[in-house]
């Protein structure tokens, strides 16, 4: 299924798409591409916010490049490094509570639930940079930390699953 197929279906069934994800085996290349397409739509969400800020008050602190530049490196370069480091403690914290999956789950259902919720994130990006502060961007963000802890909770679920014993043939 394409990737745009997989969010939408994650909106209504994230365990099903997680399963999928983990059934086409440990790829280290995909949970990196998964994460980095993440944070680079969530650096592109940003973008309305920062340039409200700079026509807002283009005189207070750096000019617009800069800001551009200084979010592209949190997002790419920051983020990154942080959200393996989460998906490595929520695998552990699994552990103690019984799971059975693996470093590679536990980060792929982060990563997953990350990128299946940027269209919220995309929306309150616009919200916050059109409208300003205010109930609007205050609702979408609480919108977009909703979907994306329901689908990851549900997605880690999935992926701390005791691992099917295998067969002897």
């Amino acid at each position: 299924m394409a990737i745009s197929s997989d969010i939408v279906a994650s909106w209504r069934r994230p365990g099903r798409v997680m399963r999928r994800l983990l059934a086409m085996g440990r790829r280290e290349d995909r949970a990196v591409m998964l994460l980095m397409l993440a944070c680079g739509l969530m650096f592109v969400g940003q973008w309305p916010i920062i340039a409200r800020e700079e026509a807002l008050m283009p005189d207070q602190g750096a000019p617009l490049q800069a800001r551009l530049a200084i979010t592209f490196f949190a997002w790419l370069m920051v983020w990154p490094i942080a959200l393996y480091a989460l998906g490595s403690l929520t695998h552990l914290a699994a552990r103690v509570l019984g799971g059975g999956g693996s470093f590679y789950s536990a980060r792929m259902a982060l990563f997953w639930s990350l990128l299946a919720a940027t269209p919220a994130w995309l929306f309150y990006g616009m919200v916050a940079g059109f409208i300003g502060p205010g109930p609007a961007a205050n609702g979408t963000g609480i919108l977009w930390v909703v979907a994306f802890l329901m689908i990851w909770g549900i997605s880690l679920r999935e992926a701390e699953r005791e691992p099917e014993a295998e067969v002897p043939q």
